[in-house]
C-alpha cells in the first residue's frame, strides 16, 4: 500500500480550489486571479518535484520554492479580500489553507531548534490577521 504525504494531499487540494476560485474571478477580474492562480498551484508542483528529487540539495530548494510560493499566494489571496473581489468567508478559509502548508512545508525543511520560533512567528501572523478580520 502507498504511504500518503501529507504535504502532497494538502497542496493539490488547495491546488484545486484555486482553480475554482479562479474560474470564478476569470470573468470580472484577470490579472490578480491569474498570479494567484500560477502562485498557488505551483506550491504543490514543486512538492511533488522536491518529492522526486535526485538529491537532498534538489529536495530542499524545491521545498524552498514552494515554500515561498505559500508567501506569494498568501499575498494574492489577501489583496483579493481587500479588493473585495473575494468575501473574507471565502478568503478565511482559503488563506487557513494556505498557512497551513506552509506551517507543513517550513516544519519539512527547517531544522529542529528553530521550528519553534517560527511557530510561533506564524502564531502571531494568524493572531493578527484574524483581529483585523474582527475589526471589519
Amino acid at each position: 500500500m502507498k504511504e500518503r504525504n501529507v504535504v502532497v494531499d494538502k497542496s493539490k487540494a488547495f491546488a484545486l480550489r484555486i482553480i475554482k476560485l479562479y474560474q470564478l474571478l476569470k470573468p470580472n477580474e484577470k490579472i490578480i486571479s491569474s498570479q494567484m492562480l500560477r502562485s498557488g498551484t505551483s506550491i504543490g508542483a514543486n512538492v511533488k518535484e522536491a518529492i522526486r528529487g535526485q538529491t537532498r540539495a534538489d529536495f530542499y530548494a524545491k521545498m524552498h520554492i514552494a515554500l515561498k510560493e505559500t508567501a506569494e499566494t498568501e499575498y494574492w489571496l489577501r489583496l483579493l479580500v481587500k479588493s473585495e473581489l473575494l468575501t473574507n468567508e471565502e478568503g478565511e478559509s482559503l488563506l487557513k489553507d494556505c498557512l497551513e502548508i506552509k506551517r507543513v512545508l517550513i516544519y519539512s525543511i527547517v531544522p529542529k531548534f528553530t521550528q519553534i520560533t517560527v511557530q510561533k512567528v506564524i502564531s502571531v501572523s494568524l493572531q493578527i490577521f484574524w483581529a483585523i478580520g474582527e475589526k471589519r
